[in-house]
C-alpha cells in the first residue's frame, strides 16, 4: 500500500519530474482487482483515474470489485530511471502494456 500511495504522490506533483524518463502504457480490455481493504481500494481508484483509465467501483459479497481500462496509449514522464522501473512494475502488475524510453 506505501508503495501505491507513492506512486500516487508521483501523478500529483508531476511538474516536479523533469522528463528524463517516459513510461507509455495501454490497456485495451477491461481487467478487475478484487480487493478486501476498502483504503487500498480507493487508493487504487484514485491512482488508476490519475493515470486517465476508465474505472468502474462495485462493492459486493464482502469485497469491491475495481474494473479498469485504458484504450488508448499513454504516458508518465518520470525524473529518473528508478522511478520509472517502479512504474513499470506497477503497471505490468496490472495487467497493462509497457514502453518505456530515455
Amino acid at each position: 500500500m506505501i508503495r501505491t500511495i507513492a506512486l500516487l504522490a508521483f501523478l500529483i506533483f508531476p511538474a516536479l519530474a523533469s522528463a528524463d524518463e517516459i513510461v507509455r502504457y495501454q490497456l485495451s480490455n477491461w481487467k478487475v482487482k478484487h480487493i478486501h481493504d476498502s483504503k487500498k481500494a480507493d487508493v487504487i481508484a484514485v491512482t488508476l483515474k490519475k493515470l486517465g483509465c476508465d474505472l468502474k467501483k462495485e462493492h459486493h459479497n464482502g469485497h469491491i470489485d475495481i474494473k479498469y481500462r485504458c484504450p488508448k496509449w499513454r504516458q508518465l514522464d518520470l525524473d529518473s530511471h528508478s522511478e520509472a522501473h517502479k512504474w513499470e512494475k506497477w503497471l505490468k502488475e496490472y495487467h497493462f502494456k509497457t514502453e518505456h524510453k530515455h
